[in-house]
């Protein structure tokens, strides 16, 4: 049987460009994570894991979007020496 897992709609929207030139790109996907994200933004917060609001969010999503990669992709030898030290850092990141 397979796991269930959350569905989630990312819409990212280019907004200014440091050159100065034209924005306005968009990338727009689903994707699925084991993880409840919006409880993952709420426990990050609530623990003050970082001072600023917007820096917690943007850790959490990437850090969970990453991961779930690294998990559907367990034998990827890109990720072979990088999944030990991942493991220590999410237990001591859930350790706070």
């Amino acid at each position: 049987m397979k796991k269930r897992n959350n569905k989630y709609h990312l819409e990212l929207k280019e907004v200014s460009l440091k050159d100065g030139s034209e924005a306005g790109k968009t990338l727009e996907f689903e994707f699925e994570n084991h993880d409840d994200l919006f409880q993952i933004f709420d426990v990050i917060k609530y623990r003050k894991v970082f001072d600023n609001e917007q820096t917690a969010q943007e850790f959490a999503l990437g850090l969970k979007l990453f991961t779930e990669v690294m998990l559907k992709n367990k034998q990827h030898p890109l990720f072979e020496e990088l999944r030990p030290a991942i493991m220590e850092f999410m237990k001591k990141l859930k350790s706070q």
